[in-house]
């Protein structure tokens, strides 16, 4: 598979067809389930890594239990848009995933997704520091996955086309 820009990617989807936010992390990787319509993010689960074999099979087992059509992988970019390990760190997983699993995919930046989302757990929900850990992941993951359904939708209110060669990580 090729990795496509979101609105490719959204272009690509079956009716019904879900998208799966990660988050991906060192330790964990957060996961975020959209509607069917592709409105609304939901944080789902946090996968704890173990190994690449298992990564990917607890990520399939996710996939074909809520009918994912296409994933959308955060791009941990530096603030100054280049890419620096963690990002390489991501584009290595995702080879290993397109080997093993048939699957669209999009990136999207998510600079500042981690700190925004604890930012709010704590002002918003006032979760504790041992709460803010057990859903921080996952919760990014819903706030890249977010984005994206926002930008999807804006830029269908707006009628542009899904072209481009993907990698558009930043709208």
């Amino acid at each position: 598979m090729t990795i496509r820009n979101p609105l490719q990617l959204k272009a690509l989807l079956k009716p019904g067809q879900r998208l799966l936010g990660l988050d991906l992390g060192a330790k964990t990787i957060g996961l975020a389930l959209s509607d069917v319509l592709l409105t609304v993010a939901t944080p789902l689960v946090v996968i704890e890594r173990r190994n690449l074999v298992k990564d990917i099979g607890a990520l399939v087992r996710t996939m074909r239990t809520h009918e994912v059509g296409g994933l959308i992988i955060g791009l941990p970019l530096q603030m100054d848009g280049t890419e620096g390990v963690q990002a390489m760190a991501t584009r290595a997983f995702i080879r290993a995933l397109l080997q093993r699993v048939d699957i669209e995919l999009a990136l999207w930046d998510e600079r500042l997704s981690s700190a925004a989302v604890e930012r709010m757990l704590i002002e918003e929900a006032d979760l504790s520091r041992k709460r803010r850990k057990a859903v921080l992941d996952r919760a990014a993951a819903a706030y890249i996955l977010q984005g994206v359904l926002d930008y999807l939708a804006h830029a269908l209110s707006h009628s542009l086309p899904p072209d481009g060669e993907g990698e558009n990580v930043t709208p």
